[in-house]
């Protein structure tokens, strides 16, 4: 039988840290969940910004977001939402809002930073929280993700065990590239920018390849792939509060990264 193994990322490969700033109540929420903040409305959409955390320092803080995303001409990947909407719904509000100010993206990076900045490793997201209803950016945010002690060996046995790996995450591909090389995870099975059902479409798209197909992650945007994989495992390893229907889907819950192993081992071991 063949085995395929496909991890979040961010809670369940990488130790993360996350702030958000409230732009309208100026409030900066430090070691927020975002895809839980996310989850709370239906009207709300979680972006990721392709654009170096250098850059947005260096630029006039009392810039509109919107006016430097156009003059810079970034773009955005659609990270997490309960609605569906297309691309340019999203366009439409985020190049027009008039609250968000790069200052606003300024302060969750310089907090992410001196929180994180003595991880060896580290990657910096950094991206907004749009309210489709206010047709506003609700929220700017930053993640810095570091990897989990025992993630590379984690990942090199189950390679050792012929068992391939992917990521299927939220965030954007080209962090995700960097952290997957350092874990020894080929690039073409990393798979970034991924919403809630792009990831179990993932899995159901490598069930056409593989016998058995098991979803790793550690929050409600995994509950799809869960419901979609052969095997779900819940990781606990970063603290957090999670809902219910993340445990009722799940077919394990671990503590540490590396108690997938003998998770796998067991399948492997079963199916033989």
């Amino acid at each position: 039988m063949t085995i395929a193994v496909v991890f979040d990322s961010a809670g369940t490969l990488l130790a993360t840290y996350r702030a958000a700033k409230d732009v309208a109540r100026q409030e900066l929420l430090p070691g927020i969940e975002t895809t839980t903040l996310t989850f709370a409305s239906m009207e709300r959409v979680l972006i990721v910004l392709p654009v170096h955390s250098k850059h947005i320092i260096e630029a006039p803080p009392a810039m509109l977001l919107s006016a430097y995303l156009a003059e810079n001409q970034i773009g955005f990947g659609i990270s997490c939402t309960r609605k569906i909407l297309t691309a340019d719904d999203i366009g439409d509000l985020l190049y027009a809002d008039t609250r968000a100010t790069v200052g606003d993206l300024q302060e969750c990076i310089r907090n992410v930073w001196s929180v994180c900045r003595g991880e060896v490793m580290l990657t910096l997201n950094s991206g907004a929280i749009l309210n489709m209803a206010q047709r506003s950016v609700e929220f700017t945010i930053t993640a810095g993700g570091w990897p989990f002690e025992g993630a590379k060996e984690t990942i090199t046995a189950l390679h050792r065990m012929g068992i391939p790996t992917f990521i299927a995450s939220g965030d954007r591909s080209t962090k995700l590239e960097i952290m997957a090389d350092h874990l020894g995870i080929p690039r073409d099975r990393v798979y970034g920018v991924a919403t809630p059902s792009v990831k179990a479409q993932i899995v159901s798209d490598l069930q056409k390849e593989y016998d058995h197909v098991v979803m790793v992650g550690d929050g409600i945007n995994d509950l799809a792939a869960f419901h979609a994989a052969d095997t779900a495992i819940l990781t606990e390893q970063q603290a957090a509060d999670r809902p219910g229907e993340l445990y009722k889907a799940a077919d394990h819950v671990i503590h540490h990264v590396r108690d997938v192993l003998p998770i796998i081992d067991g399948l492997a071991t079963s199916r033989s």
